[in-house]
């Protein structure tokens, strides 16, 4: 890993996406994996668009305020899907993740991710939005997506790097990795800047 000093310290990622899991360990990054069994990630109303996922993520971060030791960095992610001035949530199932698509169909959207990395002694958090451009998607393409892969973990009901990312993005504006759940860019030189600075 080519950030000065970084094998001083015990990485930890609070996350039990795959996605996430993926993204760090491809820019080398050594870490362990911590979850606890539940963390509320309800938000005030009023809040919109990127202070979401960065108070979700903050949430997520204080959850482990009484376990970090003097070596270690968490660092905790949320990412939303925002429509039409309004969260688009996970699917509960098949049928909701065929109505989130259509919603998505045609439009462009946004995504932002919230990031928070704590240690026992300071905190940082930032955030990162891509504008994600659907074609129009027909009926059978949306239905196939949805029988062939797993639009059910996932905000907005896609994966980018899944065969809809292929055939229904047209373009973006911003990090292609940040769709995928995690800006990694950011993280690489924030993360830099917090162990450095």
């Amino acid at each position: 890993m080519f950030i000065p000093n970084i094998d001083d310290y015990n990485i930890i990622l609070a996350s039990q996406s795959p996605r996430r899991h993926y993204l760090l360990k491809e820019i080398g990054l050594e870490f362990e994996i911590k979850l606890k069994e539940f963390v509320d990630e309800d938000y005030p109303e009023n809040l919109k668009k990127e202070e979401i996922p960065l108070f979700i993520a903050k949430k997520k971060a204080n959850v482990f305020d009484n376990d970090l030791s003097e070596h270690d960095i968490l660092i905790t992610a949320d990412t939303i899907v925002w429509l039409n001035d309004k969260v688009i949530q996970k699917p509960v199932d098949q049928e909701d993740a065929l109505r989130i698509l259509k919603e998505l169909s045609g439009k462009c959207h946004q995504v932002y991710t919230g990031v928070c990395i704590k240690s026992a002694v300071k905190e940082i958090s930032f955030t990162s939005c891509t504008d994600v451009y659907f074609k129009k998607l027909t009926y059978p393409e949306i239905d196939y997506y949805i029988k062939h892969f797993q639009p059910l973990d996932k905000a907005g009901a896609y994966g980018i790097q899944e065969w809809i990312g292929y055939i229904g993005v047209e373009k973006i504006n911003g990090s292609f990795f940040n769709v995928m759940g995690l800006p990694v860019q950011k993280l690489y030189s924030e993360l830099d800047d917090f162990i450095n600075s």
